[in-house]
């Protein structure tokens, strides 16, 4: 369907893991110049403040397990806005492409002639991986890294852990804080060691990131009493690595051969 040159467009920015800095430059052009600002529950304070003052901003939603605002009714939402005239930005936490309804925005969007741009983000793995200080490949013991959450739409648990099993790969799950137990006795079950390493990260790229070490054997009975924010859990060797350096700690600082 042809775009109708009187509507406007939706944006889908990603806004990264919370801080403002990591933001891409893209990302920060996006926000500023908004009509209409549409944002998931785990967007930071900092990153809304971009925003232009006029503009609308409608909080969305979307925290796993918490209420929050149906997709259709984003879907409608994001239309509305666009027929109006205005460039909306759809502000997701991480990367609007992993784990964030991107192909449905974009094929709702579409099909009722809406101009759509996809901004990307950092996603949490990456995130959790710069702040804690570890890789997500290694040439020798990690070739192959798997996104994979750990519910799909009803919100039970995943049934298949065949390709996270991979001894040769890394498994980054998404919201699996509250299923870790079962987690780890169902990657057990398909072949992955119990003493394969595991690093459970909560509010991966906040300054409030916490770090657990643990190992899949472990995780079985392990507990995690944290303060409520995402939790990522890294399985795979890679995970031995984490240290709990954080982005204050090991910030860039501009050489003084390059001041002034």
């Amino acid at each position: 369907m042809p775009h109708d040159q009187a509507l406007g467009r939706v944006r889908l920015v990603g806004a990264g893991p919370g801080a403002a800095d990591l933001l891409t430059v893209r990302a920060v052009q996006a926000v500023a110049s908004a009509g209409a600002l549409l944002y998931d529950a785990l967007v930071s304070e900092e990153v809304l403040a971009l925003a232009p003052a006029a503009c609308p901003k409608i909080q969305t939603g979307k925290r796993a397990g918490r209420a929050s605002m149906k997709q259709e009714t984003i879907n409608r939402l994001m239309l509305r806005l666009a027929r109006r005239g205005l460039t909306v930005v759809r502000l997701k936490g991480g990367d609007p492409s992993i784990f964030g309804r991107v192909g449905e925005e974009i094929h709702f969007l579409r099909s009722h002639g809406v101009e759509v741009e996809v901004v990307p983000g950092v996603t949490a793995a990456c995130a959790a991986a710069a702040q804690f200080q570890f890789p997500l490949t290694n040439r020798r013991t990690a070739r192959r890294v798997v996104f994979t959450t750990a519910r799909v739409e009803d919100g039970a648990l995943i049934g298949d852990w065949r390709v996270a099993a991979d001894p040769e790969a890394t498994a980054a799950i998404y919201m699996g804080g509250s299923s870790l137990g079962a987690i780890a006795q169902h990657l057990i079950a398909a072949g992955r060691s119990p003493a394969t390493p595991v690093a459970i990260i909560e509010s991966a790229g906040s300054p409030k990131a916490t770090l657990a070490a643990a190992t899949l054997s472990s995780c079985r009975d392990f507990t995690h009493a944290g303060e409520g924010g995402p939790i990522l859990v890294i399985v795979g060797d890679v995970a031995a690595g984490a240290t709990e350096a954080t982005y204050q700690d090991s910030a860039w600082r501009e050489p003084d051969a390059l001041k002034g």
